[in-house]
Formats: C-alpha cells, sequence, structure tokens
C-alpha cells in the first residue's frame, strides 16, 4: 500500500520546533496522531504483537514529542517518525526475540492431550492477533486496501518474523509500503546497494515459505477480499454454535490445522480437530460467536458459557485462514485481554431459556 507522504509544510516545520515563538504544544498533537493507524501497522508487521506494536508508536510519538526541536525539515514528517518507530522496533526484537506460532516450535500433537496442554509458553513467545480497524486504511484505492490487507494475515506477519530485524524492515518499507531504495538506505543509513540485496534475500526466505503467496503482497496480484466465502462464514458459526460436528466437519481443508496460543500443541486434519472439540474441547457446547475482523481475515470472538448470573463469557479470538472454499487454518487465541484490546463485549447475554443451545 503506497501512503502518499505529506509536503513538510512551513506549519508542519514551524510546530515542531518547540523553540519556535507562538506555538503552542497542542499543535504537535494533531500532526503526530494522524500518523498512528499506519505507524501502527508498520510496528506490527516488525514485532507480531499488537501490545508490542501499540507500545511501540507511544515510545515513537514520546519520543517524537521530546526530540521535535531537533527536527529541521530537511525530510517528511512521517519519514521522521519512520526512522524513529524502526529505531524503536529494532531495539524491541534485539530484547525480546521475535514470536512464532505453535507450528514453528514443535511437530502436531495429539496424544497425550494433558500432556500437550502442560506445554504452555510465555505470552510473549507467540504470535498476536491485530484488529483491522487498527492498521488498514479507512478508505483508498481498492487494490492498494486489499494488498494492506494482505500484508497483515497472519501467514504472512508470521513469515516476516523468521527475517533478520533489518532485513524485516527493508522488506516491509519497500514491498508493503512502497518506498524507493534510496529512501530506505537513508532511513537505515545504508547504501541503496546494501537495501536492494536485503530485500533479494528477505523474498527468497518468503518465497519459501508454504503458506505466503508473495504476489499478493507485493501487488502483483489482487488479494482476494474473501467476497465469496459469506455462505462458508454463515455456515462456520451455526456449526460451532449448535455443535454440530458433521456439519462442521464438511467445512474444513483435508489439510486443516489447529493452533491454540499460548499452548505449544496443535493439530492436523479434520479428525483430529473434531476429536478436540468432543473431548477436552466440549466445553465450548452452548457458545456463541460474534464476527470481527482481524489480520485482514474472517475471525470470530468465542463467549462460552461460565460467566456469572449465566452470562456468557470471554474465551476465544478465533482467525480463521480460508482456502478455496474450505478452512485452512483455525488460529485460537486463549487471550481474553484481546476482548478489551479490540473493544469487543465483555460478556454477552445468556442463551433465552426459549432457544437453548443444541449439542
Amino acid at each position: 500500500m503506497t501512503i502518499p507522504a505529506p509536503a513538510p509544510s512551513d506549519r508542519t516545520v514551524a510546530a515542531l520546533r518547540t523553540d519556535a515563538p507562538g506555538v503552542a504544544a497542542a499543535d504537535l498533537e494533531p500532526l503526530l496522531a494522524q500518523h498512528r493507524r499506519e505507524l501502527t501497522g508498520y510496528c506490527y508487521r516488525m514485532l507480531g504483537s499488537a501490545f508490542d506494536a501499540e507500545d511501540a508508536v507511544q515510545e515513537t510519538l514520546l519520543r517524537a514529542w521530546k526530540g521535535a526541536g531537533g527536527f529541521q525539515g530537511r525530510s517528511s514528517l512521517r519519514s521522521w517518525l519512520y526512522r524513529i518507530a524502526t529505531n524503536v522496533c529494532l531495539t524491541a526484537i534485539e530484547t525480546r526475540g521475535r514470536r512464532a506460532r505453535p507450528m514453528d516450535l514443535s511437530a502436531s500433537a495429539w496424544e497425550p492431550v494433558e500432556a500437550s496442554l502442560a506445554a504452555r509458553q510465555p505470552e510473549d513467545t507467540w504470535l498476536e492477533p491485530m484488529v483491522d480497524s487498527r492498521v488498514l486504511p479507512a478508505a483508498g484505492d481498492p487494490a492498494d486496501v486489499a494488498v494492506a490487507r494482505e500484508s497483515i494475515r497472519l501467514a504472512f506477519v508470521a513469515a516476516l518474523q523468521h527475517l533478520p530485524p533489518r532485513q524485516r524492515a527493508v522488506l516491509i518499507l519497500r514491498d508493503v509500503l512502497r518506498w524507493r531504495a534510496e529512501e530506505v538506505a537513508g532511513l537505515l543509513e545504508t547504501s541503496t546497494a546494501s537495501v536492494n540485496s536485503a530485500l533479494q534475500r528477505a523474498r527468497a526466505t518468503l518465497s519459501s515459505r508454504p503458506d505466503v503467496d508473495p504476489e499478493a503482497v507485493t501487488g502483483a496480484r489482487e488479494a482476494d477480499l474473501d467476497a465469496g466465502h459469506r455462505d462458508l462464514l454463515e455456515r462456520y458459526v451455526r456449526a460451532f454454535e449448535s455443535y454440530d460436528m458433521d456439519a462442521f466437519v464438511a467445512l474444513l481443508a483435508e489439510d486443516v490445522t489447529q493452533n491454540m496460543p499460548p499452548f505449544e500443541m496443535w493439530l492436523s486434519g479434520p479428525r483430529d480437530v473434531v476429536r478436540w472439540m468432543v473431548g477436552p474441547g466440549r466445553a465450548c457446547r452452548g457458545s456463541r460467536l460474534v464476527r470481527a475482523d482481524v489480520n485482514g481475515s474472517p475471525a470470530f470472538a468465542q463467549y462460552k458459557p461460565g460467566g456469572p448470573d449465566g452470562a456468557l463469557a470471554p474465551w476465544a479470538l478465533h482467525v480463521l485462514e480460508l482456502r478455496d472454499g474450505r478452512i485452512r487454518r483455525i488460529t485460537s487465541f486463549l487471550d481474553t485481554r484481546l476482548f478489551a484490546h479490540f473493544g469487543l463485549p465483555p460478556e454477552l447475554p445468556p442463551h433465552p431459556p426459549s432457544s437453548p443451545p443444541t449439542r
């Protein structure tokens, strides 16, 4: 996606010089805030975590605020903010390491289930989801919006985590944000040749990832907006809420996988997914799903029985990856902090007595 860089107007430069006479501090806030959404998207792709990305953006804007007096207007405000954000992200990666998916850490597991569930990693191990509204443009050219959506899909963000940090920054800036090589070289304080070499290596790494379509991200083809999957998603909701496993398994691809961070366990194939749902996952009977748009993909917030006074309580955020009219991957984020963070309801009312959940 290309977001035009605003030319540094006299007002922009003057507002950023905190020692300029007659300039109120309040003038700086809207100038910085207008870049929050795109910076959040950039930091999310770099860090693979919604929480870390928003912390990084806060740090970026704080540093910009404190350092505004040193901004001379030689580049656009946007470029200056990206330079700060890149440094913040590179430091965070060095400190915390990369985010992963369960499939990156182990072979698929089913037996024994209890032992699999005991393999629980800290929260900062896992790739985290990001709600679309915080990172995707509210409007713009449909093709650009489609490319932006592809670039936040879980498979793509997970693949980015396998790149060395500076290669990661180069690929995002060049292929997602469409910066010129010389612009990226200036931001990273390196040569254009080094940028082009890093981009070539990063593309080669991504091309080797089975779940990533580089052409969708680079804009060589128009990304699928899932317009033909509405019926599939409606059937998914009906099957899950009624816990009809025959209907549910009919929606799954033969190579479907399911993973459930923060557990290392992941499942492969419709048989094991359904065995899980009617075995350890049977407490999900009677749940309700609320649609959400997460990582450029259809997603559902699951509320299951067990809340106070019969209410349905937050349980998981399911992000679906679709292919050829089937569900290929289900990522169930068992982190209820995400509900409040993404503005989802804290609970749902109990099922009406006249329409109890079925088997």
